[in-house]
């Protein structure tokens, strides 16, 4: 079981890698994105930029991630039904889903010519998938409480 649960593990990681590495572009997108005319030859490419990098890189990373980590946690088994970092990670984890799911509903705003957020806006959220990646790797490996 520890060979099934290492390559799980790994690919946990990795799959968490591209998550976050689209989580962290996505943002920085529509600030770029937020600086083009609506309708105009820039903002169509960064239309199709977003939508490629939400839905080929983003979206099947982040589905990946739970599952593997879904499997981890059945792998490991009760001992994590009481780990107070667990649910703390699991928190921020919901928190992560969130901001992902917002950052899909502004790609269909700037799809529609709706968007209606400014770039410093952006820089500021843009920051947000960064800080809870540092939480959640620091309780995972750390395991304070």
């Amino acid at each position: 079981m520890t060979s099934l649960y290492l390559y799980v593990k790994a690919l946990h990681i990795i799959s968490v890698i591209f998550w976050m590495a689209g989580m962290l572009y996505l943002p920085r997108l529509y600030v770029y994105h937020t600086e083009c005319a609506p309708g105009s030859e820039a903002s169509e490419r960064f239309k199709v930029m977003e939508r490629r990098l939400l839905r080929r890189i983003v979206n099947p990373a982040m589905i990946a991630s739970w599952i593997f980590g879904l499997w981890l946690v059945y792998i490991v088994g009760n001992e994590l039904k009481t780990a107070g970092w667990f649910h703390t990670k699991l928190m921020l984890l919901v928190v992560m889903q969130i901001i992902h799911a917002c950052l899909a509903r502004w790609r269909r705003d700037f799809e529609n010519d709706r968007n209606i957020h400014s770039a410093k806006f952006y820089r500021l959220i843009n920051e947000v998938p960064a800080v809870l990646v540092i939480l959640i790797v620091l309780l995972a490996i750390i395991k304070p409480f």
